[in-house]
């Protein structure tokens, strides 16, 4: 691998790190499809002259710093990542929703407003979990920003999304991916066939969309390098190969993900569901495990934020939403998105987490991987760039 980013993997980055970002991956890809308007930050379209077809596949969980790790198991992977591969910025929190949304519209999260796995409806005391929305509250209000794949379909570009059949007419896929057709795909194999499928179909530009989850779902579960995840990362080489192998001559495969992952181990976990200090003067509490938003009584915030930073000590940072707005890793957040963050925002630092253990989904405290925070090995992923 060649051009990776500054400073060891559990390196606090900032907004202002260098180098290209997950946003940026559709608007180039765009480009160099000739869609009018379209910006190419990435600098693609020299290296792509004369492609008219582009495949973008995510891999979710596939961050910069797991490709050495997968590299034993995944072959193609590991070929391409020595010759072709870029780091870039997933965004913060670094989380699926918010990763997703941000590679769909190509704007940062205050911007489009998915901002966090979990986040607080204003207005209301319901937590919204972006993986399993439906249709309330509307994604189209929701989620506002007129989105990539809109973009090229309305310039004449054949679109075509190809996800897990569950995932058709979520919330989360209306909100990332409008304006693309819906295949449903389950598996490593079934999503190279639908996307080499897409790719082949019509004769002018097209672009695809691709998603696969099992590499995530497995390091969550098992951790990052177990035997489970092993299996993942050989199929998802399996997957490159195909779609490295099926690619028309006049066609690119561009491959990248929405964030790293890394263990959390038992002793560094805290539960602020068995401890009273960390749940006085909370009224709501939203985020993930990495990054925490804290939804407080009238007047409490001052003493959240005390009694946080004394319990969580050198794990985390613990402040305002206004200080973590200014820190200027959402851009700019528009007023009705604002609330969606918490009065407090909790970021974990090292491998530091903060559990719901009675208030979450029962599951989601036996994790074994995360991610979230604004770490390199949780920020950072790569742009793999393939012509066919």
């Amino acid at each position: 691998m060649s051009d990776a980013p500054a400073g060891a993997p559990l390196a606090v980055l900032g907004p202002d790190h260098g180098g290209g970002r997950l946003a940026d991956v559709l608007p180039s890809a765009l480009a160099v499809l000739g869609v009018p308007g379209s910006a190419d930050p990435l600098g693609l379209v020299p290296a792509l002259a004369g492609v008219r077809r582009v495949a973008v596949l995510l891999v979710d969980g596939l961050g910069w710093y797991q490709l050495p790790t997968a590299a034993p198991y995944a072959p193609t992977l590991a070929g391409l990542a020595a010759t072709v591969a870029r780091p870039l910025i997933a965004g913060f929190p670094s989380t699926t929703p918010t990763s997703l949304v941000s590679l769909g519209t190509g704007v940062a999260p205050g911007a489009h407003g998915v901002l966090g796995f979990t986040v607080r409806v204003p207005g209301t005391d319901r937590v919204l979990t972006h993986t399993d929305w439906a249709a309330d509250p509307p994604p189209l209000t929701w989620q506002p920003v007129t989105t990539q794949l809109e973009r090229a379909r309305a310039a004449g570009v054949a679109v075509t999304v190809v996800s897990r059949p569950e995932f058709g007419g979520s919330g989360l896929t209306v909100a990332a991916n409008r304006g693309g057709d819906f295949r449903g795909a389950a598996g490593g194999a079934a999503v190279a066939a639908a996307m080499l499928a897409a790719l082949a179909t019509g004769s002018g530009p097209t672009l695809v969309s691709g998603y696969h989850a099992d590499l995530d779902r497995y390091g969550h579960v098992y951790g990052v390098d177990s035997e489970p995840w092993r299996i993942a990362a050989a199929e998802v080489d399996t997957l490159l190969a195909r779609l490295v192998d099926g690619l028309p001559p006049d066609a690119a495969l561009l491959v990248t993900a929405d964030h790293g992952q890394l263990d959390v181990p038992a002793e560094h976990r805290f539960d602020l569901d068995t401890d009273p200090r960390l749940r006085a003067g909370v009224r709501l509490v939203a985020g993930e495990a990495r990054v925490r938003y804290l939804h407080v009584e009238a007047g409490a915030t001052d003493d959240v934020l005390a009694a946080w930073s004394e319990v969580l000590g050198d794990a985390a940072r613990v402040r305002t939403r206004e200080e973590a707005v200014a820190t200027g890793w959402f851009g700019p957040v528009p007023e009705e998105h604002l609330a969606r963050i918490g009065d407090v925002v909790v970021t974990c630092n090292d491998t530091y987490a903060v559990m719901a253990t009675r208030t979450e989904r029962p599951m989601a405290s036996k994790l074994v991987a995360y991610h979230g925070s604004d770490t390199a090995v949780e920020l950072t992923v790569p742009l793999l760039v393939v012509r066919g």
